[in-house]
């Protein structure tokens, strides 16, 4: 008898993969049960809602006015009133003429003559002149007459002063130096010539070569003469 049903269409041959997919899943429903969590359900009590709409309130606009206080009123006027009769006399103020006739003699007061005093300008420091003294020959600016009369006075000490008397004077070897100050007077002549050094003979030396410088155009202090003040350095080298 031949066999109608295809050998590959048999589900008996089957059973054991069945059985085995039924338990897993059956396990796994079992699984999903037991993990499974349930929380209590509560509703919070939010009271009644109010559903009716806020009322729009309209806010006019305001403007605020100073009040202005009425001006104080008058002072009273007072209660009685004098009355001036027509009778009274009122003096006159009588105005007497001031000019004189020409019997009449006339006293005059003396008149004194006030004499301004001039303003006076003491001695200015030569680095501060408005206008320098000019040295014979100097000519230009106010800043090249100064350095002119800087150059020709140092020129002239150079070869006037007597160099070779600080090694006489068994001095120290080094640089000595010699300060010289003088004044340069309205007139223009040098005076007041003052000399501070390490020795009296080369104070008496420098005082000696100044006095040689010669008279100069005064310098000027708002357009007037006065005295320049002038320190002179004077170095001399011992050996």
């Amino acid at each position: 008898m031949e066999v109608k049903k295809n050998p590959k269409a048999d589900l008996e041959n089957y059973n054991k993969q069945f059985m085995l997919l039924g338990l897993a899943l059956a396990l796994l429903i079992i699984y999903i049960g037991i993990e499974w969590k349930t929380f209590d359900r509560t509703v919070a009590d939010l009271g009644l809602a109010n559903t009716e709409l806020e009322e729009e309130i309209d806010i006019p606009i305001t403007e605020h006015i100073q009040e202005v206080k009425p001006p104080p009123p008058p002072p009273p006027a007072p209660e009685k009133i004098e009355i001036v009769e027509d009778e009274t006399e009122i003096e006159e103020t009588v105005l007497e003429s001031t000019e004189t006739d020409e019997t009449e003699a006339v006293e005059v007061e003396e008149i004194e003559e006030v004499v301004e005093e001039e303003e006076v300008i003491d001695d200015v420091p030569f680095a501060i002149i408005e206008n320098v003294p000019v040295y014979p020959g100097c000519k230009g600016t106010n800043a090249q007459k100064k350095k002119c009369m800087v150059d020709k006075i140092t020129k002239l000490v150079n070869k006037k002063y007597n160099t070779g008397l600080a090694g006489d004077l068994g001095l120290s070897p080094g640089r000595k130096r010699v300060y010289v100050q003088f004044k340069i007077d309205k007139t223009g002549k040098v005076v007041d010539v003052r000399a501070r050094g390490p020795h009296k003979r080369l104070e008496k030396e420098a005082i000696r070569v100044v006095n040689m410088i010669p008279n100069m155009e005064p310098g000027k202090q708002r357009g007037r003469p006065v005295g320049v003040k002038y320190t002179l350095p004077i170095t001399l080298v011992v050996e």
